[in-house]
């Protein structure tokens, strides 16, 4: 007997299968699609824009508007001519007058020498093309049919620059020496302060790691406090210290504390806690097995030194290298207080934007200072997929020997780098609390009295506080939802692999070039999102938007140690992802959102690049107030709203280590 079998729903040969999504990889994916959508308009949109407004140029076309003359009776009028015919007849306006910004304004009365705004003549302006527009007062005029004015009207009739794309703006900027001269400058300063910074953050991590010296919890407390202050501070404080009435101006030798000197030891200051955690993780990850190798050959310490712990540790000194040399040459605050002269681009854009309202240039300036900050997190990314696992199944610990010489070097070191650190600070609190520095060294509660000076008083105070809490909350939500679904959502590679370059692109681009490219995206009317801007939404959105790559990486992190067979047990129960999320995913991460939650907090607090373009009367800031103080003169009180940030930021520390300890106990138990 033969028995046919037939197989109607197998597939095609060479038919690649395809796994049918379910409906809870469907919601993970729409969830994912919408932190996706926000990563645009808050991040990829704005830069575009700024990039476009970068190649934009403006220039008034005399030869699209043409104009009539009346007699006195105002009826007959006289012979059509153009703007550019008056002006090559008058001269009254030269070449390089013509080339202006997108603001600008030539008055109509220039071409027209017999003018007076008391005459009875009257006055017609038309263009020559439908883009052609002039102003008449603040009313925006457009196309070929003629307007007509009398002298009084006239006077108010101002033309506007047509607009066309091209790299004028950057043939300008390079060619002036002054602007051009801020690259090198800012180059040659991020180089000096990153080889300082990173040989003294190995040296004190190396000391904390290789010797049994005494206090390694204390240092490690004392050299994380310059995250806490804003970047303001450390150059407030240096000219107290090294400026024309600091304590110290003679251990200077003559030269100003304004300038190089100033920025570089500011720099180090506030970049050191950075490079000091990156280098000590690396140097905290050792296989014994290496240094007993090194010893049973033995090989000498420098060459143990030299062939055991530095290649260990080679990807973390790269990766605090690049993290120190984006942070130097992206700083705004603290060029600002102690540069002086020395021209530095993230100043530049600042002093473009604000000071002369060329928001042109101000672009052109991002653009230049976002390459040299994505050339850095490029190399860095690349370093990082090269490195390698250092530690195996079988690796030992490494455990320091007692060395009195090399334990009482490191403590020494650290004690002097620590002296140094809580001597910035304490600096800092003496200018808040002294009267009149260095004549009047009473007490005195008056720098305080921040609602009697120029800056935003304790409004601005509690303006941070409120951006930092609304930062912390919501950023901790949309970070380690976002990175939940690129973890746990199966398949989409395609767009989980977007989402993760659209996460990791705000580390590579500078809070200045930010705030910029919010001005043009989200200040134009024609935007539906317009009404966010000058409000504390703005500020939310930037500020999330501005740390998200760190919070996103550190969500990540937690992410992976969990076991994939959590989703399996839960789909094999048919148990919704939402309950798996809440029961199990967050508890189980609820340490490492508790750490984005203060990491957004106290950067919120501090930041000034990202928000100074985008705060209005009624969201001024602590930071910014900081700032404009400091502007204006009053250098006692910016110490003293700096050190409050600094009490705030310790204060949030205390709670979020209280509360952390609280829920952990209860959630935590399992480990």
């Amino acid at each position: 007997m033969n028995i046919a079998l037939e197989a109607p729903h197998l597939p095609l040969v060479g038919k690649r299968l395809r796994q049918e999504s379910s409906r809870d990889d469907r919601i993970k994916l729409g969830f994912m699609a919408v932190i996706g959508l926000y990563l645009i308009i808050a991040l990829g949109a704005p830069l575009f824009v700024m990039l476009s407004k970068s190649f934009s140029t403006y220039r008034f076309d005399l030869a699209a508007f043409e104009f009539q003359v009346s007699d006195e009776t105002g009826t007959n009028w006289g012979p059509v001519v153009s703007a550019e015919a008056l002006n090559r007849e008058l001269g009254a306006v030269t070449d390089g007058e013509l080339s202006t910004n997108s603001d600008g304004r030539l008055a109509a009365t220039k071409f027209l020498p017999e003018f007076s705004f008391r005459s009875p003549v009257h006055y017609r302006i038309r263009g020559t093309t439908d883009q052609a527009a002039f102003l008449a007062g603040s009313t925006l005029e457009k196309g070929t049919e003629w307007r007509d004015y009398d002298s009084g009207a006239f006077r108010r009739v101002v033309l506007r620059p047509a607009k066309t794309l091209g790299v004028a703006n950057f043939t300008a900027y390079f060619s002036t020496p002054a602007l051009a001269q801020s690259i090198y400058n800012s180059v040659l300063m991020a180089v000096i302060s990153t080889v300082f910074t990173v040989a003294v953050a190995f040296a004190l991590a190396f000391g904390l790691t290789r010797s049994c010296m005494p206090l390694k919890g204390l240092f490690r407390g004392i050299l994380t406090i310059p995250i806490l202050v804003p970047s303001l501070l450390p150059g407030i404080a240096l000219v107290y210290l090294f400026g024309n009435q600091g304590v110290f101006k003679d251990w200077l030798l003559g030269y100003s504390i304004y300038g190089p000197i100033g920025i570089v030891i500011g720099s180090i200051f506030f970049t050191l806690p950075h490079a000091f955690l990156i280098i000590l993780t690396a140097l905290s990850v050792a296989d014994a097995r290496h240094y007993e190798a090194s010893a049973s050959l033995k090989a000498s310490k420098w060459r143990t030194f030299m062939t055991v712990t530095v290649p260990g540790a080679r990807f973390g000194l790269v990766s605090a290298a690049f993290v120190v040399f984006t942070l130097v040459i992206t700083d705004f605050g603290l060029p600002k207080v102690i540069g002086g002269q020395y021209g530095m681009l993230a100043v530049d854009i600042y002093k473009q934007v604000i000071g002369q309202q060329n928001f042109e240039m101000g672009a052109v300036v991002s653009v230049i200072l976002l390459v040299p900050a994505i050339l850095a997190f490029v190399v860095d990314r690349r370093m990082q997929k090269r490195q390698v696992a250092l530690l195996s199944a079988r690796a030992v610990p490494y455990a320091p020997k007692p060395n009195a010489r090399t334990d009482a070097l490191c403590f020494a070191f650290a004690c002097l780098v620590s002296l140094f650190i809580l001597g910035m600070i304490a600096m800092c609190q003496i200018a808040a609390v002294v009267k009149f520095w260095p004549y009047d060294l009473s007490l005195t509660a008056k720098n305080f009295a921040f609602d009697l000076m120029d800056g935003g008083g304790w409004a601005a105070y509690g303006n941070s506080i409120r951006l930092a809490l609304l930062t912390a909350f919501f950023g901790s939500i949309i970070v380690f939802a976002g990175a939940y679904m690129v973890e746990k959502a199966d398949g989409f590679r395609l767009g989980r692999g977007v989402f993760h370059f659209l996460a990791m692109m705000p580390m590579a681009v500078p809070g200045m070039v930010l705030g910029l490219a919010y001005i043009f995206f989200f200040n134009n009317p024609a935007n539906p999102l317009n009404t966010i801007y000058g409000t504390m939404t703005i500020l939310v959105v930037s500020t999330v938007t501005h740390f998200y790559t760190v919070a996103h990486l550190t969500a990540l992190t937690a992410l992976k140690q969990m076991d994939p067979e959590f989703e399996s047990v839960a789909a094999s129960l048919k148990q919704p992802f939402h309950r798996l999320f809440f029961r199990v995913t967050v508890p189980v991460c609820l340490p490492a959102i508790l750490n984005i939650a203060i990491y957004l907090f106290v950067n919120a607090m501090t930041t000034v690049s990202a928000v100074v373009f985008l705060y209005s009367t009624d969201t001024k800031l602590a930071s910014v107030a900081v700032l404009n103080m400091d502007d204006a003169g009053d250098i006692a009180p910016a110490a003293a709203m700096g050190m409050m940030i600094f009490y705030t930021n310790v204060a949030a520390k205390f709670i979020h280590a209280a509360v952390a300890r609280r829920l952990l106990v209860r959630t935590q138990a399992w480990r």
